[in-house]
């Protein structure tokens, strides 16, 4: 583990730095079921605020 020393002897200890690499481009796969999630969650919060609509005006 990488360490300096400072002043009065003390160690200063690092954490190791993780490799940087880019990032590459969604594929077209990828893009399509980001899409699909998407849609998913959007139709489950509409369906959830319809439900709590009809919930809150039937008592």
């Amino acid at each position: 583990m990488p360490y300096t020393n400072e002043e009065g002897g003390l160690l200063n200890n690092f954490a190791r730095e993780p490799k940087i690499y880019q990032a590459e481009p969604p594929t077209e796969g990828q893009k399509r079921t980001y899409l699909i999630l998407g849609i998913a969650a959007t139709a489950l919060v509409v369906a959830l605020i319809i439900v709590a609509f009809f919930v809150s005006k039937s008592s």
